[in-house]
């Protein structure tokens, strides 16, 4: 299978990209309005009339270094004497396609948009359509073409907002709908630019929802078999209604043609971030500053939670500028300002798409109790920029490495536990802040093991109680034995004190 993206799935740079295949059920009734029937549409012509002059083919140039450049395309291994080494030179050498060595080339690209505002001229599409572009222009389904400017673009969620001189065209738009309200199975339509053939139309149906394809962190596509392929990719997804429930933005693709998977970025997730791309030309999301993983069912049977709700706080972000210190790395976070978190997955989506500077409340499980909390948010992009600038994160912190006295050593669940004292700070580079127990060794194919707990890591906590000698691990490790636990959840540090959870087994 040939991929266009790490993740296995494509997105066209150079020429956009797109969604699935669809086949026609039997004829229903006469189409009269949009609505829709058990059997499918027997018609999207009037559907598809009132919105193909919305639909846009974004195109975009760029000037490309020649070879020598040292931004040039590295011509492709091929094994010596094949059919193919003429046709390579020919293509890759200075004569080819780069032209003499060191010139620039210019290079076009083809995608698709839709105008969501006729009278201030605004386009919607992807950010990967217009990447790295000098100039981009939008081409209407009557022939004419107007440039456009970029008011703003997120990598995150792969949308990007257009603008374009609304008195030199007249301008049709389309409206947003409510994409929570799509169900699985519903009819949908979509209009784009596939390979470059101008306007499209094609119809399926919602294959599944809430898909994650590892693209970004905030993943929650619609997958679709409307025949979606290079080309469509910023094109909009309808409903029978009319309304834009989606963005078109990746396929699925062994050949780089539709197969009937592909996926679009939701109404719910999209609407908020072209709003702030529109008004400030750049995103401002919400940040709680804490470090998560999932709910395992070994980390629920811990904690003696019924399921694997919610997402597992695995540490505070130092420098977050977050009021966050009502939260507790062990806490497990099950609703955040109200709504639900199902897993770990969901709360960087929601902590997101909260104004920056609310205060909100937060309901967690911590020891077995469910309690709630309030943070007043922070900004993730201003997150971001500090540790772009920072060389790295020690924030100079002189603590006391005074401890009581504590037993030497003792073995713990295939683990040789120590005091963390001055010398073992020395032997294993443990970072001056980084308080509790430090493992010195780790039985082969014992408990421990099997987790991959190292040397010179440092158990925090057990079973969300603090750990400050091997004889509290210890004792709280035959606690939890008495309890019937299956399993013990360690809290450990690495040496530089990132954080970080295990279920150990403790039978």
């Amino acid at each position: 299978m040939a991929f266009g993206t790490r993740s296995g799935f494509l997105r066209s740079g150079i020429a956009a990209i797109a969604i699935g295949a669809v086949t026609f059920g039997a004829i229903a009734p006469v189409w009269t309005t949009p609505v829709q029937a058990a059997e499918g549409p027997a018609s999207v012509a009037d559907l598809a009339q009132g919105r193909l002059d919305a639909v846009v083919n974004v195109s975009t140039s760029q000037n490309v270094q020649g070879p020598g450049s040292g931004n040039q395309v590295p011509m492709p291994q091929i094994p010596e004497g094949s059919p193919f080494q003429e046709f390579f030179d020919d293509f890759f050498g200075p004569q080819g396609r780069g032209g003499e060595r060191g010139q620039s080339r210019r290079v076009q690209s083809l995608g698709s948009g839709f105008v969501v505002d006729a009278q201030q001229g605004i386009v919607v599409t992807n950010n990967h359509v217009i990447a790295d572009a000098d100039d981009i222009e939008v081409n209407f389904n009557d022939g004419s073409k107007l440039k456009a400017e970029l008011l703003g673009k997120d990598v995150k969620t792969d949308l990007a907002v257009l603008k374009i001189d609304p008195t030199k065209h007249k301008l049709t738009a389309v409206k947003f709908g409510d994409s929570q309200k799509a169900r699985i199975g519903d009819w949908v339509m979509a209009i784009g630019n596939p390979f470059g053939l101008g306007g499209t139309v094609t119809v399926g149906i919602i294959s599944a929802r809430n898909r994650n394809i590892n693209s970004g962190p905030y993943d929650n596509f619609i997958q679709t078999d409307a025949a979606i392929n290079r080309g469509n990719s910023g094109g909009p997804l309808f409903n029978m209604d009319g309304e834009v429930i989606g963005v078109n933005t990746a396929i699925i693709s062994p050949s780089g043609g539709s197969i009937g998977i592909g996926f679009a970025i939701p109404t719910e997730m999209a609407v908020s971030v072209i709003d702030q791309l529109r008004e400030f030309g750049e995103t401002r999301r919400g940040w709680l500053g804490v470090r998560i993983q999932p709910v395992t069912d070994d980390v629920a049977e811990s904690l003696g939670m019924k399921s694997t709700t919610g997402a597992l706080v695995a540490g505070l972000v130092e420098g977050s500028n977050v009021d966050n210190k009502e939260i507790q790395p062990g806490d497990v976070i099950v609703k955040f300002d109200g709504k639900t978190i199902e897993n770990a997955r969901d709360l960087p989506r929601v902590v997101a798409e909260s104004p920056v500077g609310k205060e909100v409340e937060v309901v967690v499980i911590r020891k077995g109790r469910q309690e709630t909390v309030k943070v007043k948010l922070g900004r993730l992009e201003e997150f971001e920029k500090k540790e772009t600038k920072d060389d790295t994160d020690d924030e100079g912190t002189d603590k006391s490495t005074e401890q009581p006295d504590k037993p030497a050593s003792v073995d713990v669940l295939g683990m040789k536990l120590a005091a963390l004292d001055d010398e073992m700070r020395t032997r294993f580079e443990i970072a001056p802040d980084v308080q509790g127990v430090v493992v010195t060794e780790v039985a082969p194919n014992s408990a421990a093991a099997e987790k991959r707990i190292a040397p010179g890591e440092v158990i925090v906590d057990i079973g969300q109680e603090t750990v400050g000698s091997p004889d509290d691990v210890e004792k709280r490790v035959d606690g939890l034995r008495k309890e019937g636990r299956k399993n013990a959840l360690l809290m450990l540090a690495s040496k530089t004190g990132e954080l970080r959870f295990v279920t150990v087994r403790v039978e």
